[in-house]
This record gives structure tokens, sequence and C-alpha cells, in this order.
């Protein structure tokens, strides 16, 4: 698989065994390396154990590793081996750093951002294949990084959330795209400045033959460049805004693109495809096949009277406003588990909310954020919301009407992810509307 023999012989621990540590695991001990791992969870722990994997409470032997591989959702300041993690931050490695030492020569495109990121790598996924290049697109989106075999031919989409960014040292890349930046994962991050910061990291290995491209119209670009600078970064910094390309995005004939938070992302993948020099013609034919990704803006169910739209991958409020702009008359299911420190400001999008629809176990959070701009039932889960809206849209029988499930939070709280919940709200709406 590899032909790197830095780590042959090496004392390597994996914390964490999801699907990323699975894949260190394994190209390490390819490598010829000694690994040792080990989960918090004893199920996960006998998982491994059965596929040959040595169980080993390494923080126990003070000398025993020379690096740690970490999962990107463990926190070392939450974790149970903190104190031992935060003595050894020095021997942190992640799986990005181990991608990019045994893949030093390969074209490698990073996408990070608050909202957009799977939208826009599969946008570039898209017009690079148009265009007949060699194209995979991994980290966050699909497989973890080292599940994919060195080539030279490939160009690599990296889709990177803050976790993964967050411990990772010597990770470089050709093109480094930060699309928007919003306060998230402030649980873990503490601070939207720390946020920021970390985000920033997706930068810090580029030489003065790479490109970054920020959102000029961010409200928070200014930190990133100032971060820029005080880093000394050499690459080429690209400001990316919506309505620069606006000449060729009329030549766009796909409804998917009408929503503004698709055109940034567009506007993104628009200009890293003509740094790598495909033709507009690629671009536009690309763009005009392209399908969106489920849960984000996906029409499950149209009418002339109806239109159900389920958004299940908004997980803060901040990601729900762009589905709230863009329709009209709006049925709005919410709730779940809060994003922390999220807060709701629905003056620009109150006149085209009807009605919303509370659901989930924290009830009075979305309450106390929605109470005095629109109006809302409870409705606890959503078949008693989709029932509910049944029984309302008949008190607003004129226009055509919007259900939209966007729930600004996370779905843990009665699913096991966005997808699942998801999936949930779209059969309900097909037995529901397809019958009637």
């Amino acid at each position: 698989m590899f032909s790197l023999q830095k780590y042959k012989n090496k004392k390597i621990a994996i914390y964490g065994m999801g699907l990323t540590g699975f894949s260190a695991a394994k190209a390490l001990r390819i490598l010829k390396a000694k690994v040792y791992c080990w989960d918090d969870n004893k199920r996960i722990r006998n998982k491994a154990k059965k596929l040959n994997f040595k169980i080993k409470k390494f923080w126990s032997n003070k000398n025993l590793i020379d690096n740690i591989v970490i999962s990107p959702g463990i926190d070392i300041n939450k974790c149970k081996i903190k104190k031992y993690l935060k003595k050894n931050h020095n021997k942190i490695i992640t799986d990005l750093d181990l991608f990019f030492e045994f893949n030093k020569d390969a074209l490698v495109i990073s996408v990070t951002g608050t909202n957009g990121k799977s939208t826009t790598c599969k946008i570039i996924e898209k017009i690079l294949r148009s265009a007949n290049l060699n194209v995979k697109t991994i980290g966050n989106i699909g497989n973890p990084f080292l599940f994919s075999r060195k080539s030279k031919k490939n160009i690599f989409i990296f889709e990177i959330s803050s976790y993964q960014l967050q411990y990772s040292k010597v990770f470089r890349t050709k093109h480094a795209a930060i699309l928007n930046i919003s306060p998230d994962h402030l649980e873990r991050h503490k601070s939207i400045k720390n946020y920021i910061k970390i985000k920033s990291r997706i930068f810090f290995g580029q030489k003065n033959s790479d490109y970054l491209y920020i959102n000029s119209t961010n409200k928070y670009s200014k930190m990133i460049k100032k971060i820029f600078k005080e880093k000394k970064i050499k690459s080429k910094l690209t400001p990316i805004n919506k309505y620069t390309s606006k000449a060729l995005f009329k030549k766009i004939k796909n409804d998917y693109f009408k929503s503004q938070g698709n055109l940034e992302n567009l506007s993104f993948a628009y200009a890293i495809a003509k740094k790598l020099k495909i033709n507009n013609k690629t671009i536009i034919q690309a763009i005009n096949k392209y399908k969106g990704l489920p849960h984000r803006q996906e029409i499950v169910f149209s009418n002339k009277k109806l239109l159900c739209i389920n958004d299940s991958k908004a997980t803060s409020f901040n990601a729900s406003l762009q589905s709230l702009n863009n329709y009209n008359r709006i049925y709005w299911i919410v709730g779940g588990l809060p994003k922390y420190l999220d807060s709701f400001n629905l003056q620009q999008v109150k006149d085209k909310i009807i009605k919303a629809y509370i659901v989930g176990k924290n009830i009075s959070f979305f309450k106390e954020q929605i109470k005095k701009d629109i109006d809302y039932k409870i409705s606890k889960n959503i078949k008693n919301a989709v029932s509910d809206i049944y029984s309302d849209l008949k008190l607003y029988p004129n226009g055509k009407k919007t259900i939209l499930l966007s729930p600004s939070a996370a779905s843990f709280d009665q699913f096991k992810n966005f997808e699942s919940r998801g999936i949930y709200f779209k059969n309900l709406i097909r037995r529901k509307f397809k019958e009637n």
C-alpha cells in the first residue's frame, strides 16, 4: 500500500477506533509499525481485538509510545486520558498528517467552513470528472483519508472539519477553501476566535505555489486574513464573491443553483476549476447536470399547491437561515439538540414563515428563540408535526405552501444522525401527500 519506511518498528498508539482509527491502524500495520489500539467503548475494543489489533492501555507506560494517532471526535480536554494527552501533545498526529506523508506529490483540494462543505466538494468533483480528470473525494464526506491508495494521477478532494484540523501538524494542500464561518462546535472550541484559528490551520502548510480561497462577504473573513498575514503564509490569497461570476452563472439552467448558499458554493468550485485550467463550456455542462446531495434542501414532493423540502442537514440556525430565505409561505419543522450558544435572529425571514412546529426534547429552548417573532405549535416529534401541518394547510387554502424540515439542531435526541432523520421525514411526506 505505501512505500514509506519511516514508521517501521515505531510504537504507535491509536486512540479511538472508529472508521478513522481502523484505517490508520491498518495503514500503520502494513508499514510494520507496532500498533497499540484503544477505544473507551468496550464493544468497539472487542471488535478491534477480533480483527487482531493489539488492545492496550498505552498511557499506563510513560515511555512506550512514539506517536499517538487521535480520532477527530475525541476532545483531549474532556476524554478519560486527558492528562496523558496534554502532557504528550507533541506526539499527537492525525490521519490527515499521515496521508500527506504518504502522498506528498498528490494534488490536494481541501474544503472547510461551517456550511456547504459536502456540496462544494461534490460540485468540484462533478466539474473535474467532466474534464476527464481522475478524482477522489474523501475525508469528512466519505471514506477516511487513509482508505485511499497512493496514486500520482489522482486529484484528491478533501472535506475537512474543524475536528480534523485541530490536531494536524504537517498537512499541506494545493488549494484550500474556507467557505464561510458562523458559530459552531463552540462546546469544544470555546469561542468563535478559537474556532476560526482552527479552521485557518487548513492553510498553515501552504507554499507560494499554493492557493487559498476565502469568502470576502463573510463577516469573519477579516479575522482569517489577519491570521494569514500573522503566519506569513506565502500562498496566493483569492477572495471569493458570489456576484463576481454573475455573467457565467446566467448560463446555468439548474434550479438547484437558485439559492444564494449554493451559488456561493459554486463560486468557490468555479474559482478552483479555473485555476486547474478547465474551460467554461465544460464547467457549465457539468453544473447543469449536477444533482444536489440528499438532506440539503432536497425536494421531496412538489405540485402546484405544495413544496416539501428535506433540509435535515441544517444543524444550526445559520444553516436553516439559507433555506428560510429561499422559500415562501413556510411551515417550518424545527428542533432537536441545539448547538452550543446558538441563537436565532428571524427578522429577515419571519414574514416568510406561516408557522413553526417544534419537535425534539429541547422544546423550551426553541420556544424562547422564536415566540416573539412567529406563530408556533409544540408537536414534540416529526410525525406529529407533519400531521399538524396537514390539518393547518386547510386554514390557508390560497397560494403555494412550503413544508420545510430544517431543524437548526443536531438529531441525536430522537435519531441516530441527520440522515436517518431526513429519511424518516421523506417517508412520512411521501405517504401523507402522494396518497392524497
